[in-house]
């Protein structure tokens, strides 16, 4: 592990600690170079092992960091944190998990990801269902917003 200040690869491990129930493993660092204390965490990289179905048929590699990026861009300028955004990717992920099976239909996915926004933040439910669903009228993004409201939603914050 290189240190963010003087980038040497020379550090000791000061303390270990499971995060996010087990799902991460929280390291505190020390460099032995200029001494500089830095946490990191680490993450099994091949959790999910998935191809992901897209609607023309053909298939994917799973990229978790493809769907955080789409879930950054429909919480720009929000009140919702990285780590909540961590956290809905990882419920995902487990149930994708739980499923069994090595291909998965990229509807499936975005549709876990509209359901769980909805609690989350209305505005980025909205922004990630008008590009996820692709609406071609008004009337169906509309429609949506209807259904979401009386799954408990409340009142859209348009």
């Amino acid at each position: 592990m290189r240190c963010p200040l003087c980038q040497a690869d020379n550090d000791k491990v000061l303390d270990s600690r499971d995060a996010e129930g087990g799902r991460l493993i929280r390291r505190r660092r020390e460099c032995q170079a200029c001494f500089h204390r830095f946490t990191t965490f680490e993450r099994i990289e091949a959790r999910v092992n998935l191809s992901v179905v897209k609607k023309d048929g053909s298939r994917v590699p799973y990229e978790r960091e493809k769907i955080l990026k789409g879930l950054r861009i429909a919480c720009y300028k929000r009140q919702v944190s990285e780590v909540q955004l961590e956290k809905l990717v990882d419920e995902v992920e487990e149930e994708l998990l739980k499923r069994g099976g090595k291909e998965v239909p990229s509807a499936d996915i975005g549709l876990m990801m509209i359901d769980r926004l909805k609690l989350l933040d209305h505005v980025a439910f909205l922004r990630f269902a008008s590009v996820y669903l692709n609406p071609d009228r008004v009337d169906v993004l509309l429609e949506e917003l209807h259904r979401a409201r009386w799954n408990g939603m409340g009142a859209p914050a348009i």
